[in-house]
């Protein structure tokens, strides 16, 4: 009797005795072998500001100044909810970047054959070519603003060949992170400067916390959810988890350090642009101004040149820092859709971001400084396509238990990606009503 119970080996769990998995096992061990201090937390910043960076465009600050100058301080409670909604959906991408072998969409291909993931990747390409106008002229009228009497395009042509010889560079996404993530930290400053500098009134700047609808206002409401909750965005925030070669026993540090604060930094500034904009019409008494270089020219008399200097960086800022992960994401979706690899260094990736740089740039020279109204609803009409499609790919693939294991999608996890979704298709459902010839609001709105 007693040679039996000795000579039985030692239960090994989830071998025959019913209980947790090894692989469970595993990752808790790992979480406990891998406590990190500070300055090695702070290390795992990356993807979630790339995409908080592409995020935060010309687009996005525009609607921005269109809430703050038509309705005040009203509307920042929609940045809230927008910006917990995109932590959501980003957070389920960087889960699907650390469980994914290769790449999201060759794991999209495997699950729902390769039509699936072909339509996701050209669809973000499509989607960042038509963008690509946007970033161009904004980054153009940024620096024309910080140096007048300059040509907003000449400094376009400077900018898409700044970021041009980025795509010449080895390890192009870990230079691509630094880069962003200093612009965001400069981006913060001129914002929350703007805003001090403004004299907002705080007081009503908080009640702005709380929901109200102000009448006709829901095509506004519409736009900012849109701007501020990027899907194409979240999407490629699995792209720079696999490029970090993030692991399983990382992600909670990954989402206090990175998931959250990359996704609330663009929030706050966007708040912030909405404060600016209610502040300086209000103390002026100006008309609401055309375009985001007319709340510019406004906002000196308040703050000052030194100021008005400030806030036109910033918009600077947002406009780069939107042109370089644009261009980055759609060459390497692109190649990912294609088999050619799911790196941003592949041939294919880098012929499809110049290509977007090409678009970019050709687009605005030939229009010379004006608005291509067209190609903007284009650019909507592809978002009500592909968006709500990759909303749901990124649920339907963070709820996979054979893929996930532990990191699957929990239940609360799910309803706030339908919302997200829901809202997303909303969005793109109303953006082209907003820019086309037949709606004229006080102040023109260009599409993100």
């Amino acid at each position: 009797m007693s040679d039996r119970t000795t000579s039985r080996p030692p239960a090994t769990p989830g071998t025959g005795h019913g209980r947790i998995s090894t692989e469970t096992i595993r990752n808790l061990v790992g979480v406990q072998s891998t406590r990190r201090t500070f300055w090695r937390r702070l290390a795992l910043i990356g993807p979630a500001f790339v995409a908080g960076a592409w995020q935060f465009g010309p687009g996005n600050l525009t609607t921005a100044m269109n809430a703050g100058a038509l309705y005040g301080y009203t509307l920042i409670w929609v940045i809230i909810v927008s910006t917990i909604l995109m932590i959501f959906l980003t957070d389920m991408s960087v889960r699907l970047g650390i469980r994914t072998p290769v790449s999201l969409i060759s794991s999209i291909k495997d699950t729902y054959g390769t039509w699936a993931g072909v339509v996701a990747g050209v669809g973000v390409f499509l989607i960042t070519l038509c963008f690509s106008v946007g970033n161009a002229v904004g980054s153009g009228v940024g620096l024309a603003m910080l140096l007048p009497g300059t040509s907003p395009v000449m400094w376009t042509v400077i900018c898409t060949a700044l970021v041009g010889t980025i795509l010449l560079l080895k390890k192009i996404y870990g230079v691509v992170e630094k880069i962003l993530i200093v612009i965001v930290a400069l981006m913060a400053f001129c914002f929350i400067a703007s805003a001090f500098a403004s004299r907002p009134d705080w007081a009503a700047a908080g009640a702005g916390l709380i929901p109200i609808i102000p009448g006709g206002a829901w095509l506004l409401i519409i736009g900012l959810v849109g701007t501020n909750f990027s899907i194409n965005a979240a999407f490629f925030a699995s792209y720079g988890t696999k490029a970090r070669e993030r692991q399983a026993s990382e992600y909670r540090d990954i989402t206090i350090v990175d998931t959250i604060p990359g996704i609330v930094a663009p929030g706050i500034m966007t708040a912030l642009v909405i404060v600016v904009s209610a502040s300086v019409l209000g103390q002026t008494g100006a008309d609401a101004p055309g375009a985001f270089t007319g709340l510019a020219r406004i906002f000196e008399p308040v703050a000052g040149p030194v100021g008005a200097w400030i806030f036109a960086l910033g918009f600077f800022g947002a406009a780069f820092s939107s042109m370089i992960p644009n261009c980055i994401a759609g060459g390497t979706l692109l190649s990912d859709a294609l088999g050619r690899g799911a790196s941003a260094e592949t041939r294919t990736a880098r012929l499809g971001s110049a290509f977007i740089l090409a678009f970019g740039i050709g687009v605005t020279i030939a229009f010379s400084g004006s608005s291509p109204v067209q190609l903007i609803v284009l650019a909507q009409a592809l978002t009500v396509l592909f968006a709500p499609i990759l909303a749901t790919v990124i649920i339907l693939m963070a709820n996979n238990r054979k893929l996930m294991g532990p990191l699957r999608n929990r239940w609360w996890q799910n309803v706030l990606g339908l919302v997200g979704l829901v809202g997303g298709h909303l969005d793109a459902s109303a953006l082209p009503r907003m820019v086309s010839p037949s709606y004229a609001p006080p102040v023109s709105l260009p599409a993100r």
